[in-house]
């Protein structure tokens, strides 16, 4: 079999489903499956059935693989939401229920650490503190892909160095910061590593060959990144769904607490920085609930020089590009309709994306590379063209933006022994390219300069 024919899955454990990419070497997609998954959401509790994964991961992959020859199938790895994570006993069975990266019984577990209520590491003295099951000998902390990836190679295996970050994993010098519950930590390994192969009783549930390598992934975040091969330095990937997340690539590790900038440990040596804000395309349903959404956003396309001035937050408090927990959304101005209140949104979010940048540059971060845009609003391309003009430059839509897909493309270059950056090199192609329009750059750094103006006034931006 020659290696155009090889195809290599990518396994996404989300939310709401488990997806699964068998993904050519060439990067075309040569199948695809989904399963759904079910949480238990009650106030600040929100958890998953553990067990469900497996079974989701299972259905999602036999799927995929459907109509692929099995001599074809050469890798698997697997991400997940970061910051999801359940104990498990010595022989990898679960012992709680998972909480999801969003549950917020931490809180206060979260405010002693000075993390986010959104890490691992709040969630593991949380449940310390109200599970009986985390005094069983031999309990440990598993993160949410472990408990799919023993299942696949049948026995325990490590966690991966970018899942366990938020457990307070330090990539640099290759050992958790954690000291006081340290019997309950996972070991740890470098992404792309080979965890062991598929064993019988998984190759009979997902339809993978027995004896496929299985390797260590990444979170969603960072396959997200790797499917749209923003890998060499300089490089970013702007995600904008529900909120806005950037990662991007540099030789030197970024972290900034006070400005919500930690990075992942690159595959190929380097580092992964990246910051996610509160605002977000979130605040469309929010503003019209029940509206058309694509509708909305043509007829927002009549206002793209409005001068009202909007700040997007999908929620209260603001963590990137600034930390400012008293942050509040803001409208300056009255719109005509509905068409300009949308259209004032959809530019505070291309405002907010303009100063994460100017505030990564300051911070030291490479940003001369490509920009890929991706998300669920890149599918309208007036948006996607008014963030280029807001941050004047071009950039990339990629073909394929799935977290599963970049998993594919890390199952390659683990396969194949290359570099993960050389494999997305191949397999991510680009669909489109928008160039900035020089005739609405007056406009908009005209209504940038009144954005940060209006956020210094308030006290949650610096003064330059």
């Amino acid at each position: 079999m020659s290696d155009g024919q090889a195809v290599y899955v990518g396994l996404d454990l989300g939310t709401g489903s488990a997806r699964a990419l068998a993904v050519s070497a060439d990067g075309s997609v040569a199948g695809a499956g989904a399963a759904p998954l079910y949480s238990r959401r009650d106030g600040d509790r929100h958890e998953q059935d553990p067990g469900s994964w497996w079974h989701a991961a299972a259905d999602a992959c036999r799927a995929a693989l459907r109509d692929i020859p099995r001599d074809r199938i050469r890798a698997v790895a697997t991400c997940a939401t970061s910051g999801t994570v359940l104990l498990v006993d010595r022989d990898g069975e679960p012992l709680t229920q998972a909480l999801m990266y969003d549950d917020g019984r931490a809180s206060e577990q979260a405010r002693r650490l000075a993390l986010a209520t959104s890490w691992a590491l709040p969630k593991l003295h949380w449940l310390v503190e109200h599970e009986p099951a985390a005094a069983t000998a031999g309990a440990r902390l598993a993160h949410q892909p472990d408990v799919v990836t023993r299942q696949l190679v049948g026995h325990g295996v490590p966690s991966d160095a970018s899942h366990a970050l938020k457990t307070g994993y330090d990539a640099g010098r290759g050992c958790f910061q954690e000291t006081e519950l340290d019997a309950l930590l996972p070991d740890v390994v470098a992404p792309a590593t080979r965890l062991g192969d598929v064993c019988a009783q998984a190759a009979a549930a997902t339809g993978l060959p027995p004896g496929t390598p299985v390797f260590a992934g990444m979170t969603d975040g960072c396959a997200a990144q790797i499917a749209a091969g923003a890998l060499r330095p300089g490089d970013w990937n702007s995600v904008l769904g529900t909120t806005l997340v950037l990662k991007g690539c540099s030789p030197e590790r970024l972290d900034e607490p006070a400005h919500g900038v930690y990075s992942h440990r690159s595959p190929d040596g380097g580092w992964l920085p990246g910051g996610a804000s509160s605002s977000g395309a979130g605040v469309l349903p929010m503003t019209f609930p029940g509206r058309d959404l694509d509708e909305l956003g043509r007829r927002a396309e009549a206002y793209e020089q409005t001068t009202v001035l909007a700040y997007p937050l999908v929620s209260p408090g603001e963590r990137f590009p600034f930390a400012a927990p008293d942050a509040k959304p803001f409208m300056l101005g009255t719109p005509a309709d509905d068409g300009e209140h949308a259209a004032a949104l959809l530019q505070g979010l291309a405002l907010v994306e303009r100063l994460c940048f100017e505030q990564l540059a300051r911070l030291g971060a490479p940003a001369g590379g490509e920009l890929s845009l991706t998300g669920g609003a890149t599918r309208n391309g007036a948006w996607c063209q008014l963030r280029a003009d807001a941050l004047g430059r071009a950039v990339r839509l990629p073909e394929q933006s799935a977290s599963a897909f970049g998993m594919a493309i890390l199952a390659a270059a683990g396969d194949r022994r290359e570099r993960v950056a050389q494999a997305a090199a191949r397999m991510s192609r680009r669909r489109a390219l928008i160039e900035p329009r020089e005739a609405l750059r007056a406009h908009l750094d005209e209504q940038y300069a009144r954005f940060v103006g209006e956020l210094q006034q308030r006290g949650w931006l610096a003064n330059a």
